[in-house]
């Protein structure tokens, strides 16, 4: 199975941007963060929640990190992002000290990091004692991931969709027992419900079939099957005066370094 990895700043924006938006504001409304915190955004991607923060929580700094340089291009031209230090780095090793930070965070991210465990084990090195680590991710085992219309026709078509490798982490339950693995005190999960719309479906179908590894796979299919998978995901998601609305499910999780 072809693992989902964004690769192109400006092509993330359109197919997952707007939805990371949609979630990173109910999540920072969520975690209802004070001014003047120092931030880690591990796993930045295009800047997308990075903007937010940036944005909603005047933070006295943010450090934003991703492995892929045509993310981290794209995130560096955002102007709401200004002021965020965006560098190249890696989950499972992070570039700091220990108590450098108030709060790190995972946006959307979990379930691409190798070892979820020791990621979540890094977020917490490098927080302050009372600080926070926390994280949102799409619940693909409830049908949540955005690009699920697409990928149940494909799969009931008999072809193998893009997929994270570490999916079945993002529930309750399995951010619950990685932040209690990581001795995070007092846990608390939220599922977060979001939608999103467009006009009509080829507006639907353009965003989201850009995502570099759907398109692949979309785009090597026959003709005829092609026509067949856009005609099942048209029934799917397309309403009855020809807008495209659904709703994605995310779950988020916070927790704090023991004093």
């Amino acid at each position: 199975m072809t693992e989902i990895r964004f690769e192109d700043g400006a092509a993330y924006e359109r197919s997952m941007g707007l939805w990371s938006r949609l979630v990173g504001e109910f999540f920072l409304d969520w975690l209802a963060s004070g001014p003047g915190q120092r931030w880690v955004d591990v796993g930045c991607g295009n800047g997308a929640f990075t903007e937010l923060l940036m944005q909603r929580c005047a933070p006295a700094e943010v450090q934003a990190l991703d492995p892929s340089e045509g993310q981290l291009a794209f995130a560096r031209t955002r102007p709401g992002a200004q002021g965020a230090v965006f560098r190249q780095g890696d989950a499972l090793g992070l570039p700091f000290d220990e108590d450098s930070f108030d709060t790190a965070v995972m946006a959307l991210v979990i379930f691409f990091v190798p070892d979820p465990a020791r990621g979540v084990a890094e977020m917490a090195r490098v927080v302050r004692p009372g600080g926070e680590v926390v994280a949102y991710a799409w619940n693909f085992a409830r049908g949540g991931f955005p690009y699920e219309p697409i990928q149940a026709e494909l799969r009931a078509m008999g072809h193998k969709p893009p997929w994270p490798p570490n999916w079945a982490v993002a529930t309750p339950e399995g951010l619950a027992a990685l932040w209690a693995g990581a001795g995070l005190a007092a846990p608390m999960v939220q599922e977060i419900t979001v939608r999103r719309a467009w006009p009509d479906f080829e507006s639907y179908w353009s965003d989201t079939t850009v995502s570099a590894a759907l398109f692949q796979l979309i785009s090597s299919l026959p003709p005829a099957d092609l026509e067949t998978l856009r005609d099942r995901v048209r029934a799917r998601v397309e309403l009855s005066d020809g807008s495209v609305a659904y709703d994605a499910l995310a779950t988020a999780i916070r927790g704090r370094v023991p004093r």
